[in-house]
């Protein structure tokens, strides 16, 4: 698996803020309705009830919220980058910048954990997130994120 079969070039967008951690998750469900025609309400409330579970912000400015929906037939992501990060109950306390949304079939198992470590691996790169930050360009992130040398599955 790579970043390029579960992330749309139009599943990135660049956001100069977001006012809370809630707000934040309104704009991914809204970017999943517009890209892939999920119900924006059932991402939002998705996301939110995971985001309960246990906060979704791995670090080092990085979150990866991740919900399970009845819509979702295969693997799908959504990118964010915002210019103004958000507090988001990071482990580490820091606020976050870079989101990566994972939306996973009801049913995925395997499949849905691969995803997370797939993306979990390339954001832990600490010289791509370098560079995800220096870009405000939704084609230049795309290229970035899904370049071969950040995106091989182990």
């Amino acid at each position: 698996m790579n970043l390029t079969e579960i992330l749309k070039p139009g599943a990135i967008k660049v956001i100069a803020s977001a006012s809370s951690k809630k707000r934040l998750l309104h704009d991914i469900g809204d970017l999943a309705e517009s890209v892939y025609g999920y119900d924006s309400g059932a991402v939002i409330e998705a996301l939110m009830e995971r985001e309960s579970l246990g906060p979704t912000g791995v670090g080092h400015g990085v979150a990866l919220p991740h919900a399970r929906l009845a819509a979702v037939k295969d693997m799908s992501a959504a990118f964010i980058l915002l210019e103004k990060p958000v507090n988001f109950d990071s482990v580490d306390r820091q606020p976050v910048d870079i989101v990566m949304a994972l939306f996973a079939p009801e049913e995925a198992g395997v499949e849905h954990l691969k995803a997370l470590a797939l993306v979990s691996r390339t954001l832990r790169n600490a010289d791509l997130c370098k560079k995800l930050r220096a870009n405000h360009d939704p084609a230049t992130l795309y290229a970035l994120l899904t370049s071969d040398q950040n995106t091989q599955a182990a």
